[in-house]
């Protein structure tokens, strides 16, 4: 019975080992590739990697382009409007082809939309029409940040993500770095939605120890772990045949076959209690009576305040009162900033 037990926590170890510390170096954990517009690819070599599982191609960015360029299209010339059309044009079309081709070679398939600002509704209507993602393929919202200059912003996410859910039954999960993360954790009361969409991770270190737990988040479920910001001619963590150094590279924590069968995702995590912070205060005063009372609120879930004064009158006639409170709130606020992602 001890050696059982003995053997079960060693490979539990050998588990957590796996998965937080270079997890893409063992050769049973499935490798997905996720490529833009701009990255080559040599598809008849990257098919010659059999870890290579699955495939998540950019699909919409932002708003959608106009075709007529007629009326206003955001104080661009006409010709650069026509431009850009032609780009998202072409694009779409390579959005189609590579997913023809990555399927018909059985490699699992994923879109992401890249988050700006502007209307949350539409940009995820334009992603829809854009990726026409089925039943078995992964959607993701592309947060890079939470500037709400540069980004989607947080609230407006989570109305993208709520509508991806009322159109297709599914919500999409996130991708975004660990600062984003670290934020939207801290801060879950506020971000309910976020924080309990399954996590694409971001981050170019060679492992994740003392990371998660991080709110609801337990762990990722894809690991982005190389792409042109640690990968170079000399050295890289993984090179994929049939493309340059700026691809980016992602690692899943299992093999093919369990990637496959929770591959399109869909459902939110469980919501975990929030780790408050105690915070207190008692100050002493006079009251003529001898009574106590008690006042407590819970506006928000992860909020809680309570307030309680106790009044007393001494036998020598000296009226005491104490007063105190107690406020319990999440954990504190970190504001990130994020080189944004193509």
């Amino acid at each position: 019975m001890r050696l059982a037990a003995l053997l079960g926590l060693t490979f539990a170890a050998a588990n957590v080992h796996a998965r937080d510390l270079e997890p893409w170096k063992q050769r049973q954990n499935a490798i997905i590739v996720d490529a833009y517009e701009m990255n080559s690819i040599d598809w008849e070599a990257l098919l010659k990697d059999k870890r290579i599982a699955g495939f998540i191609a950019k699909a919409s960015d932002g708003l959608p382009e106009s075709f007529s360029c007629t009326g206003d299209h955001g104080g661009d010339t006409v010709a650069h409007c026509k431009t850009m059309w032609r780009k998202y044009a072409v694009s779409r079309e390579l959005y189609q082809t590579r997913r023809m081709i990555a399927r018909a070679y059985g490699l699992l398939w994923g879109a992401y939309h890249l988050a700006r600002p502007g209307n949350p509704v539409d940009q995820a209507n334009h992603f829809l029409d854009y990726a026409n993602p089925r039943d078995d393929e992964v959607m993701v919202l592309d947060i890079e940040g939470i500037d709400p200059e540069k980004y989607m912003s947080l609230e407006d996410a989570a109305i993208f993500a709520g509508h991806i859910k009322a159109r297709t039954g599914r919500y999409p999960i996130l991708y975004t770095n660990h600062i984003t993360a670290k934020y939207i954790a801290a801060n879950r009361y506020k971000h309910r939605l976020l924080s309990r969409l399954p996590l694409w991770y971001a981050r170019y270190k060679p492992d994740i120890r003392k990371v998660f737990p991080m709110g609801n988040w337990d762990g990722y479920a894809l690991w982005q772990f190389s792409s042109s910001h640690n990968c170079g001619k000399r050295r890289c963590p993984y090179r994929v045949p049939g493309t340059l150094d700026d691809i980016d590279v992602n690692v899943a924590a299992m093999p093919a076959s369990a990637l496959r069968a929770v591959w399109p995702q869909g459902a939110l995590l469980p919501e975990k209690p929030p780790v408050l912070t105690v915070v207190a205060a008692a100050t002493r005063g006079t009251a003529p009576t001898a009574s106590a009372r008690a006042v407590a609120s819970l506006e928000r879930p992860a909020l809680l305040v309570s307030r309680a004064t106790a009044e007393s009158k001494s036998g020598s006639g000296v009226d005491r009162t104490v007063t105190g409170s107690i406020a319990v709130r999440a954990a504190e606020v970190h504001l990130p900033d994020q080189t944004e992602r193509r």
